[in-house]
């Protein structure tokens, strides 16, 4: 039991630090909110005010199966549609938003953006 213990102890001091390392080696760039096509910024203002939003699918958990975006328990993430002018479906540009801290992704200010249906992000900068 003792042995039990001083792993899990163990285990809570090296897991914030890797945790840290996982989030500065992601694969992330950045882009301004400015540089944003103004769908992508209407979308972000539909987040932040819990929307109403176009697609059913939008607010949906993100699974992160890409492993593009810092690991993050499940929920954490959620997606959301982009409109693409011209696109019959859904298009291939979301946003996703990580809960934060606080667990409200409405402002915890992590967004992401995806104009290649995941198989890039760029964090938002705002």
């Amino acid at each position: 039991m003792k042995r039990l213990f001083s792993a899990v102890f163990a285990l809570c001091l090296i897991a914030p630090g890797a945790q840290a390392l996982a989030d500065r080696n992601s694969a992330v760039g950045e882009i301004p909110v400015s540089a944003l096509p103004g769908e992508a910024r209407a979308v972000l203002v539909l987040i932040k005010t819990d929307g109403p939003f176009a697609y059913a699918r939008d607010g949906s958990t993100f699974g992160n199966r890409e492993k593009m975006l810092p690991p993050r328990s499940r929920g954490y993430y959620r997606e959301y549609t982009v409109k693409t002018p011209g696109a019959r479906d859904r298009g291939a540009r979301r946003i996703v938003a990580g809960a934060g801290k606080g667990g409200d992704v409405r402002s915890s200010g992590e967004y992401y953006y995806s104009d290649d249906h995941y198989n890039s992000f760029r964090r938002i900068r705002e």
